[in-house]
């Protein structure tokens, strides 16, 4: 299944990806030659813990290469119309308050830096939109309305 992604959103993950394959991967295999050196590996709680970060760690590195394998860069190109899509920030008014969204593919996500998935119900409410216009998005305690101020 294709990911869309941003071209940050792409290089954060290759970037995680080659920090795993080198830096932490050699920081277990360190820990567990340590942990082997103090003998007896049957009650041997560090050689445990390290090897539990070493599986959770190549379980980490399949998964971004099969992110990475699977996505697609989004490219804003400039002719959108001043329409919110994936790479845009939008800026809106609720409750009052100003609140500027990054819209960002489902892999890049993370509310609480106001980065929105273009797949969330908030962010399928705003692709598409202009200025001037309201998007709503059905929540648990019924729909919220958000003004959009400004797309950039």
């Amino acid at each position: 299944m294709t990911k869309i992604v941003t071209k940050e959103g792409l290089q954060k993950l290759q970037e995680e990806l080659e920090d795993r394959r080198t830096r932490i991967r050699q920081g277990i295999a360190k820990d567990i030659k340590e942990a082997k050196e103090q003998g007896d590996l049957s009650e041997n709680a560090e050689y445990s813990e390290a090897k539990r970060q070493q599986a959770e760690n190549e379980a980490r590195i399949a998964k971004l290469e099969m992110t990475i394998k699977n996505s697609q860069v989004f490219e804003k190109n400039g002719d959108s119309n001043g329409n919110v899509e994936i790479g845009s920030d939008v800026e809106v008014k609720f409750n009052g308050n100003k609140i500027t969204f990054h819209i960002v593919g489902a892999s890049e996500a993370d509310p609480a830096s106001f980065r929105i998935s273009n797949e969330s119900p908030m962010g399928k409410a705003f692709i598409g939109k202009k200025k001037g216009q309201i998007a709503e998005v059905e929540t648990p305690g019924g729909v919220v309305k958000y003004k959009i101020l400004k797309v950039s």
